[in-house]
């Protein structure tokens, strides 16, 4: 029993972890990423689609992102998207395909982006915290209602503020290196 709530908490902080690693993909260094698009739906035919699953994404070089739309009546939807996210790039487009020019961060906008990321950062430690408080809940219940001992509990309540310390330690390591990588001229 102990066990199976150590493992969902577990298997909880670690889909947690991975979200924000997600999360960080999309924020933009400087150079061009196909992630930077990440999120950014399209009005494909009146419903919203990522934008990944109406064109080919490439990027030629570390300047410049190309969107391939599959169907070339999609690309004014594409643009508006795009102008749209929060992103920060204008699209221009040859009928054929969209180029994203990826112009280098300004000292401005890349101490923005830090700001981002140590919120994000913030967001994800309350999350784990959070997953924390209902292990802890459920550990507790269960000495409560005699299924096991108080040392049982003392051992299950150290597991779980172990995990706890080691995932936001990850989620932080993950931040300082974005932190470099945006802070990077």
């Amino acid at each position: 029993m102990m066990d199976d709530v150590l493992n969902q908490t577990k298997e909880k902080m670690e889909k947690a972890v991975k979200n924000f690693e997600d999360e960080l993909k999309t924020i933009r260094t400087g150079k061009a990423s196909v992630h930077m698009l990440d999120g950014i739906m399209v009005n494909y035919y009146g419903s919203p689609t990522p934008i990944n699953q109406v064109a080919t994404i490439s990027t030629p070089d570390p300047t410049l992102i190309v969107i391939q739309p599959w169907d070339a009546t999609v690309i004014p939807e594409i643009e508006k998207a795009i102008l749209s996210s929060d992103i920060g790039i204008t699209p221009s487009n040859d009928g054929k395909v969209v180029r994203l020019p990826v112009p280098p961060l300004t000292e401005e906008r890349r101490k923005q982006l830090v700001k981002n990321v140590n919120q994000m950062t913030e967001e994800k430690r309350i999350a784990i915290r959070h997953i924390r408080h209902e292990a802890r809940e459920k550990i507790q219940k269960m000495q409560k209602n005699k299924e096991i001992s108080e040392d049982d509990e003392k051992r299950g309540l150290d597991k779980v503020q172990k995990l706890t310390d080691e995932y936001i330690k990850k989620v932080d390591e993950m931040a300082k290196e974005k932190e470099k990588e945006l802070m990077k001229v």
